[in-house]
């Protein structure tokens, strides 16, 4: 009997230790941090399509769009601020809310931003950019050599941006090189990709992504955690160890 009671007894203590652990998890990814996965070469060369990212959910305050599955449950943002200008941040676009997106934060409420001849200027002054050279492009499949630039926004951040050309790009609609002058709304934020002539981004407001209301925030990506180039079948584990990018992993996002 005292063997069977102790059995028991251990059972239980087992499965408290499991959903204890279910738990912890679960309100980790709900308030805490969530993890993110880059499809797209968007962000290159900051972001490179196979980064896992670790996403700051509490530190611009909680939206529903905080929550898993984003149940409409609240509206605006609960202990909520603006990110600083330059912050990467994961984001719900208001014209695709089921979807997940990364983008850099470049303009802020009251900003008036436009790109003249594929160089940006926020408030009227044109943003310093200095050539740092050739960058071999992937993201797309083949390889796309671009100009690399090093951007220096207003607020002192420092970060690399990529340009195919500064050239008219597109007859109809908007030219992401010649863009209106944008006034962004109170509560909004402009979005723009690093890789500038390949990113959906606020400059087409007509896309999915538009101005983006704070509410629709994730949070700031912070920490690349893991990185894998995957060029061959996955079924290729002898392949893995060659594919992951070890130098790229627990590197802060900037």
């Amino acid at each position: 009997m005292a063997r069977r009671e102790q059995n028991t007894g251990g059972l239980a203590e087992f499965v408290k230790t499991i959903v204890y652990a279910g738990l912890i998890a679960v309100g980790i990814h709900t308030f805490l941090f969530e993890p993110f996965y880059i499809p797209s070469g968007s962000m290159v060369p900051t972001l490179l399509v196979g980064d896992y990212l670790v996403v700051n959910k509490f530190a611009y305050g909680y939206s529903h769009f905080s929550l898993p599955f984003a149940p409409d449950w609240f509206s605006g943002r609960i202990f909520g601020h603006m990110p600083e200008r330059g912050s990467v941040v994961v984001f719900r676009p208001p014209g695709a809310p089921d979807e997940d997106y990364i983008k850099r934060v470049i303009g802020l409420p009251g900003d008036t931003l436009q790109v003249t001849n594929g160089q940006l200027y926020i408030n009227g002054k044109l943003v310093t950019r200095v050539d740092a050279g050739d960058y071999t492009d992937t993201s797309s499949g083949a390889p796309v050599v671009a100009r690399d630039y090093t951007e220096t926004l207003p607020g002192g951040v420092v970060h690399s941006i990529l340009k195919l050309t500064d050239a008219p790009e597109n007859e109809g609609g908007v030219d992401p090189n010649n863009t209106p002058l944008y006034t962004v709304p109170p509560g909004d934020l402009f979005m723009m990709g690093d890789n500038r002539d390949n990113s959906e981004d606020s400059r087409f407001m007509d896309g999915p992504v538009g101005y983006v209301p704070l509410e629709n925030v994730v949070g700031p990506a912070e920490l690349i955690f893991f990185s894998i180039d995957l060029q061959h079948p996955f079924w290729e584990i002898w392949e893995w160890p060659f594919e992951i990018r070890w130098g790229r992993m627990f590197h802060t996002i900037r």
